[in-house]
């Protein structure tokens, strides 16, 4: 019995032996493999807001989002405006009675609305303090204040307008600010990286980056009465939302190549597709609105649409790109090139045109009285010509507010401020020298003022020109209008 106890001893004895043995050999031979571990893993290990310069960051070649974001960022601005409307006490679907029993006294009974307020962002173009952003961030704002990215506030003043394009130019009293340099937006490639650079819901200096998704698209955002829109605009993935409006698009050279615009959303956000106006139209833009106050639009002189396959086959057209010539205007750039219905452009200046808002681009980047070549399909050869492009007047001369306009023996002028609260008119062209013509035999007298051709909105001269080139031939014109002394009138004219 007392060698079996012995036994047991023994053997517990050597349990607790070999365990204790064991533990240690595997910690001795393991621990140093696995400080090894612990210090490699240890050396990759840093704190994400350490890195004090691009040396530290792993930035595949052509891809640095960094220190384009350094050099563009200061140079977008975040835009607040205020808008001041009138809301009408007493209005009711008789108050023209009302006002033809109570004079305009009955007006008085207004007030003045809740102030409303919107943002977007700009972008600056030269260190004395000029910006370019989309109209629509500035159209009718009362007040337009300017946050530099150094938080430094400037109220602006509006230098001009396009609606045409969406595009506007505003001022702020301030020196030697970092601006913006214009890239060439017809060498942007498809799939070519860029960055938005702009306010998203109130986040000033916000970067996105994504790729060039397509160019010269029309999304039809923009409308004109007269139909001078011009959507040729940058497609792009970088995300654009609310308060983007007005920022920059920019290549990784930091050069400006676009204005972001629109977004395509159902709900109101980026979900995929961002668009901005091509930089080489801003550029053009906003030249002409610094220098003239408005934009010295060139024209063609021509209605045109897309070829298709469709198309092609139909009028047996060798190409499936393109523009058709669908009209010529008389006395048009076109016209005076000989150009003609059915010819359909495939070139401007050498650079291919592969669709309607391709060419409108590519025309409006020009002014009047400059000279472009077109290259056109007729009866299937390729031939070329020139053009000088002109005004919306039909000349080639620069376009001011002041600018008189002579058609068919009547000089017409825009009215001025005075007189359209006078009369309550939106605007129109008044008729300031009448000869023998068209609008005489008509029975019109000197000083009409015409507000609208064929139910269509006259608000200037400008607009007049426009409408009265795209007329019909051989077709009735109704006139309306009125007289200084308040009469309104009507007039048919025979075109």
């Amino acid at each position: 019995m007392e060698k079996f106890k012995k036994s047991i001893l023994i053997v517990i004895i050597s349990s607790l032996m070999g365990g204790t043995f064991g533990a240690g050999s595997y910690y001795f031979f393991a621990s140093d493999n696995l400080n090894q571990t612990n210090k490699e893993y240890n050396k990759e290990i840093k704190f994400t807001n350490y890195v004090v310069d691009t040396t530290d960051v792993l930035v595949p070649k052509g891809l640095n989002f960094i220190n384009t974001s350094k050099k563009v960022t200061p140079t977008v601005v975040h835009i607040r405006t205020t808008y001041q409307g009138k809301n009408s006490v007493g209005r009711s679907p008789f108050e023209d009675m009302f006002r033809d029993f109570f004079g305009d006294r009955y007006y008085e009974r207004e007030r003045e609305a809740p102030k409303q307020r919107g943002s977007g962002s700009g972008v600056i173009l030269s260190k004395d303090g000029y910006i370019v952003t989309n109209n629509h961030v500035v159209d009718n704002a009362s007040e337009i204040e300017v946050l530099l990215n150094d938080n430094r506030t400037f109220k602006a003043t509006i230098e001009g307008t396009d609606p045409t394009t969406d595009l506007a130019v505003i001022k702020i009293d301030a020196r030697n600010l970092p601006f913006s340099n214009f890239g060439n937006s017809n060498k942007l490639q498809i799939g070519e990286w860029v960055l938005a650079i702009g306010s998203p819901f109130e986040f000033r200096s916000t970067v996105t980056a994504g790729i060039v998704s397509a160019k010269a698209r029309n999304i039809g955002i923009l409308r004109d009465k007269n139909n001078l829109q011009i959507e040729s605009f940058i497609q792009h993935q970088a995300p654009v939302n609310p308060g983007n409006s007005g920022g920059a698009l920019v290549d990784l050279a930091g050069n400006l190549v676009g204005i972001n615009t629109a977004i395509a959303s159902r709900t109101g956000s980026f979900t995929g597709y961002s668009f901005a106006v091509p930089s080489n139209l801003v550029k053009k833009v906003y030249n002409d609105l610094v220098e003239f106050g408005v934009v010295q639009r060139a024209l063609l002189g021509i209605s045109i649409q897309d070829v298709n396959a469709e198309m092609a086959k139909e009028y047996d057209i060798p190409v499936l790109f393109g523009v058709r010539i669908a009209s010529v205007n008389d006395g048009g750039g076109a016209d005076d090139a000989g150009l003609e219905e059915g010819d359909v452009v495939v070139a401007i200046n050498d650079n291919d045109v592969k669709n309607v808002s391709n060419l409108q681009e590519m025309v409006a980047i020009n002014r009047p009285g400059d000279k472009i070549k077109v290259t056109y399909i007729r009866d299937g050869k390729t031939r070329t010509t020139i053009a000088t492009l002109k005004n919306t007047l039909g000349t080639i001369e620069v376009i001011a507010s002041s600018n008189n306009f002579k058609y068919d023996g009547a000089v017409f002028a825009d009215i001025n401020k005075k007189l359209k609260e006078e009369l309550d008119i939106e605007g129109g062209a008044q008729i300031i020298e009448i000869e023998k013509g068209k609008w005489k035999t008509s029975g019109i007298a000197k000083g009409f003022i015409v507000t609208s051709i064929n139910k269509k909105e006259v608000t200037n001269v400008e607009d007049l020109s426009s409408m009265l080139s795209q007329l019909p031939k051989n077709d009735g014109v109704l006139v309306e209008g009125i007289y200084p002394n308040g009469v309104k009138a009507y007039y048919g004219i025979g075109w």
